[in-house]
């Protein structure tokens, strides 16, 4: 499920003004493959321009490296510790977001995150949509059709942002570290031999490392981009928005 993959860390939209304008700071979400190239039989590969050593250009600096090649420098290091740091800190956290599926189709809503394992969010009207983990399971609900799909948490690259502490170069594989200016960026790769290869590119802000945005690739190709705005690391979600009800398909 696209949703599932995306949001989980994602949404599907409509952009309004006011929103493009509070989240001003938030990169443009990159276009997604083809068509063509999607339904390709050939399999997926990392961008040909993507560098295979760290390079340092002005105050630019970047890595990608596969798990074949080692490992990273001190700098990329650095950042990818920092990056631990921020995301080891935070606890709760509310705020908007932004999404922008395969097909351009943009929704908005409103998160919450409580650690360790659990997430809401809430998308706007037109969409139906709700994500909701408890801790152990994620469940994707329609409120039109009055379905839920459950996924296993475990499963899902959300578990990136909820678990209470994490290394990101131990915990995960990070195959690209880069960094400007304005954002620090991480690529994971996660492949698996029934669902295929995933990637998970999250982007932080250079000065506070706070999230900004993050970027799921599914094994066909597709992007799905969300961003995150208005963020409050002293919210304190009510518990019961991350109930799940095992026992009956929603009403």
């Amino acid at each position: 499920m696209r949703i599932l993959g995306a949001i989980v860390l994602g949404g599907v939209t409509m952009f309004s003004a006011p929103s493009i304008a509070a989240a001003q700071s938030v990169p443009v979400p990159l276009p997604s493959p083809k068509k063509e190239a999607a339904q390709s039989n050939q399999p997926s590969r990392a961008p040909a321009a993507t560098p295979t050593a760290s390079e340092t250009t002005g105050n630019t600096v970047t890595a990608s490296v596969s798990p074949r090649q080692g490992g990273f420098d001190g700098a990329q290091r650095s950042l990818a510790e920092r990056v631990s740091r921020y995301l080891s800190s935070v606890h709760t956290l509310a705020g908007n977001f932004i999404q922008v599926g395969p097909d351009g189709t943009r929704t908005e809503g409103q998160f919450y995150i409580q650690k360790p394992g659990k997430v809401r969010f809430e998308y706007n009207p037109p969409s139906p949509i709700d994500v909701i983990a408890d801790g152990s399971s994620v469940v994707v609900r329609d409120r039109k059709l009055a379905t839920q799909d459950l996924y296993p948490l475990s499963q899902t690259p959300l578990r990136y942002l909820l678990v209470d502490k994490i290394d990101l170069m131990r915990d995960t594989n990070v195959v690209s570290v880069s960094a400007d200016d304005v954002f620090v960026t991480l690529v994971i790769e996660e492949k698996n031999a029934l669902a295929g290869t995933h990637k998970l590119m999250m982007m932080f802000g250079a000065k506070d490392y706070q999230l900004r945005q993050w970027t799921v690739t599914d094994p066909q190709g597709y992007d799905t981009t969300v961003a995150v705005y208005n963020l409050d690391q002293k919210a304190t979600p009510d518990p019961g928005l991350f109930k799940i009800n095992y026992e009956r398909v929603l009403q």
